[in-house]
């Protein structure tokens, strides 16, 4: 059996609108995705390189969209996509909040344990 000082939390962050009545969150996994586009300018790079089919992918980030009532993509068919103003910022957010909720997580543990 493992000892104490070796758990990590780990923290899962979504972010919703609460006003839509779909399910689907801005979370690790679309925060994935949003990366891949940046760094790629593709979708179906950043969705290839996750082991995800393409149209999986699509699905993932029109639903998301429609959760959020927030484009997140701009889409130029062949020529790949980006993300939106709005893209950005969502996910340059949620990647901090994400660093700060992990931060203050393992200091509480620590401290909890020690």
């Amino acid at each position: 059996m493992a000892s104490l000082d070796t758990l990590r939390p780990f923290i899962r962050l979504s972010v919703t609108n609460p006003g839509s009545d779909s399910s689907s969150a801005f979370g690790r996994g679309v925060a994935n995705l949003c990366l891949g586009v940046r760094d790629t300018g593709s979708l179906n790079a950043a969705a290839k390189s996750m082991g995800m089919a393409y149209s999986k992918a699509w699905r993932i980030m029109k639903d998301t969209e429609a959760a959020l009532g927030v484009q997140l993509l701009d889409r130029d068919g062949a020529h790949g996509s980006t993300l939106t103003e709005e893209g950005n910022l969502i996910l340059d957010t949620y990647i901090e909040i994400e660093k700060i909720l992990q931060e203050q997580a393992e200091k509480l543990l620590a401290k909890s344990l020690a």
